[in-house]
């Protein structure tokens, strides 16, 4: 542990860009002191399974088995299952490797039985030997929709099959409605012990607002004793990885960190926020939004990358952690009609 550190930390992930800085953080506290919370929003059942892409990308990149080349399933892949498929004439629009299929046809199985998708992925975990917590955001069901001028898409259509070519206008979260988070979830966020929580560089629309949507999750994150702070996702006007950046300036927002600061800002849940390097030129007006501001690079090519931004995060909010005196955060203001 770094000395100093949060005694746990809990971070909030999308897919790529979350599980490096999960897996830096990760590497800078004991595994015991990390719980990392997955978007599940982008689950779907495909040739009868559950694929849980954002969970996986996690577990695959915290057991360091992930495939660096592609950003999505395990190395050393092979593709028997999908090329007899195809002679079959069945759908091969969504890879599905070998050694991923068995992931998704034990947690399939398990849920079947009926378990949680909490208990199936601390069992997978365990299994691939990963020390932290990684948790669902909810055992129910949320599906993410995506609003396109052509009509309503699932997540998966749109970011897979269609390769994130239609304009988005917005998104909607099915089931978000009656779904509960992970009671552990929940926990994570309310235990003193949780001394900083960290909102990693995903999609703020699809990665993370479908957590923040859940019914407690925005109050829990208030209440929470330690700082939250974000890590921007966009960096020198683009996103490292996926369609954040076409999402935003479809839905007519800058294309900026800032832009990325305000859209969290609005429901005052942040006390500090992460730029990269490139985006220094931004930070005043950042801090102008009531958040401090931490300039470093955040790009992270390689694990050293993911060690150092990892380190000084914690470092960063254990600086605004004495500055705030562990008093929670306010209320949103209520907006005029």
């Amino acid at each position: 542990m770094r000395k100093g550190s949060p005694s746990h930390c809990v971070a909030l992930s999308g897919g790529v860009g979350g599980a490096k800085l999960a897996l830096g953080l990760s590497r800078v506290l004991p595994g015991d002191s990390l719980t990392v919370v997955c978007n599940t929003a982008d689950d779907f059942d495909h040739l009868g399974l559950r694929v849980c892409p954002d969970l996986d990308t996690v577990m695959y990149t915290l057991a360091g088995i992930s495939n660096r080349v592609t950003g999505w399933g395990q190395a050393h892949e092979t593709w028997s299952f999908l090329e007899a498929l195809s002679h079959l004439g069945g759908e091969t629009w969504f890879r599905l490797g070998d050694r991923d299929l068995a992931t998704h046809v034990e947690r399939t199985q398990r849920l079947r039985a009926g378990e949680t998708l909490t208990e199936v992925t601390a069992a997978l975990c365990r299994a691939l030997g990963i020390a932290a917590r990684v948790l669902p955001m909810s055992d129910d069901p949320v599906r993410t929709v995506v609003l396109t001028e052509s009509g309503e898409l699932s997540f998966q259509h749109y970011f897979v099959r269609d390769a994130c070519a239609p304009p988005v206008s917005g998104f909607r979260f099915a089931g978000v409605d009656t779904a509960r988070p992970s009671p552990a979830f929940l926990a994570a966020l309310e235990d003193r012990a949780t001394a900083a929580t960290v909102v990693c560089p995903s999609n703020p629309f699809v990665s993370v607002d479908p957590v923040l949507a859940l019914d407690g999750v925005e109050a829990a994150l208030r209440r929470t004793r330690g700082p939250v702070v974000a890590v921007s996702p966009i960096v020198g006007g683009a996103a490292i990885k996926g369609p954040a950046a076409k999402m935003m300036a479809e839905l007519g927002m800058p294309v900026t960190a800032v832009g990325v600061a305000r859209h969290y800002r609005e429901r005052n849940l942040l006390d500090g926020f992460v730029v990269d390097d490139a985006d220094a030129g931004q930070a005043a007006e950042i801090e102008d939004l009531g958040l401090p501001t931490l300039v470093t690079g955040t790009v992270m090519e390689t694990l050293a990358d993911r060690e150092r931004l990892a380190g000084e995060t914690i470092d960063f909010a254990r600086g605004l952690d004495a500055r705030r005196g562990n008093v929670a955060k306010a209320a949103p203001p209520e907006r005029s009609a």
